[in-house]
């Protein structure tokens, strides 16, 4: 029972720090591409992700997805390409509080769309805890006052509804097949690394060339961290879990992405934002103990019907 425990603390700390680094990178990525543009960005993240994950690939000696598994890596690594191009596009068209608050609409989007996957939905009070993370989000990040929405909002919904497919395709697509996290990562990398690359251009190493110190922490940041480490942590925990119980971790992004503002940008949250943080807080613990009950519950009788 310990050793469960220490698991399930193991999946659920990796997978808030995934928030942290993702939270950060709405500062990293608007900076870089202020710097670059959008396009090089995204090509100079991926192409150091891929980079790096390629050469931990090698170095482990993991075997290469093959047949279905390496149709699966290919399809989530187009999903994937997706949701960050998308994100990164709203968040240089928007501004980052409704950036914060629109992605996490990915945490109502993905336990339905699981559900239908799956056939199986959650309780009421699952829903009722992803709203109320939702309506701390907007607490949260509107605290300096909302505005109607622009083609960047607009860009960012999309993104999150295709985060909630990716993510729950990751889960049911993976789930029980013998394929490494790693290897699957390795081919999303290299499905995305050179989309953006030809997408970029011609002048892509020319802005390489050109780039400053502040700009390369960023693309080492947004290439390491916040690809790599974050893509394999999330495939890796999602394969053990839940859809939806990864994506309501995730969503203590936008806490993560206001906490570095504040920091680092000098931003600054009222009493509203952090009373929108504590709901946001309060209800992923709550939607996670209300998700765990449920499969454990929906495992006992299973076993039940086994036995009979």
């Amino acid at each position: 029972m310990s050793t469960r425990i220490r698991r399930v603390s193991l999946i659920d700390l990796l997978l808030v720090g995934v928030a942290a680094v993702w939270g950060a990178s709405f500062l990293s990525a608007k900076d870089l591409a202020t710097e670059v543009g959008v396009l090089p960005t995204l090509a100079l993240r991926f192409d150091v992700a891929a980079v790096a994950v390629a050469l931990i690939f090698v170095a482990r000696r993991e075997k290469f997805p093959r047949g279905r598994g390496l149709l699966i890596a290919g399809v989530l690594g187009c999903t994937q390409a997706a949701v960050i191009g998308l994100e990164t596009w709203g968040v240089h068209l928007t501004s980052a509080t409704n950036a914060g608050l629109l992605i996490s609409l990915a945490l109502v989007m993905t336990p339905a769309l699981e559900g239908l996957a799956s056939r199986s939905w959650l309780p009421r009070s699952y829903f009722v805890a992803a709203v109320a993370a939702v309506v701390g989000v907007a607490l949260l990040v509107s605290d300096g006052g909302f505005r109607l929405p622009t083609v960047g909002d607009a860009l960012v919904i999309l993104a999150a509804a295709v985060r909630a497919v990716h993510v729950t395709a990751s889960g049911h697509l993976t789930r029980g097949r013998a394929d490494s996290s790693l290897g699957i990562v390795v081919v999303q990398m290299l499905v995305c690394a050179p989309v953006f690359s030809l997408a970029a251009g011609p002048n892509l190493p020319a802005v390489v060339s050109g780039l400053s110190p502040r700009g390369w922490g960023n693309v080492l940041f947004l290439g390491l961290l916040c690809s790599v480490f974050a893509f394999v942590v999330q495939l890796w925990a999602v394969r053990r879990t839940s859809a939806a119980r990864a994506s309501i971790l995730l969503g203590s992004e936008p806490v993560w992405a206001l906490l570095v503002g504040v920091v680092l940008a000098g931003e600054m949250i009222g009493p509203l934002g952090a009373f929108g943080a504590l709901i946001i807080i309060g209800a992923s613990y709550a939607g996670q103990a209300i998700e765990r009950r449920h499969r454990l519950s929906n495992a006992s009788t299973a076993k039940v019907l086994v036995y009979e």
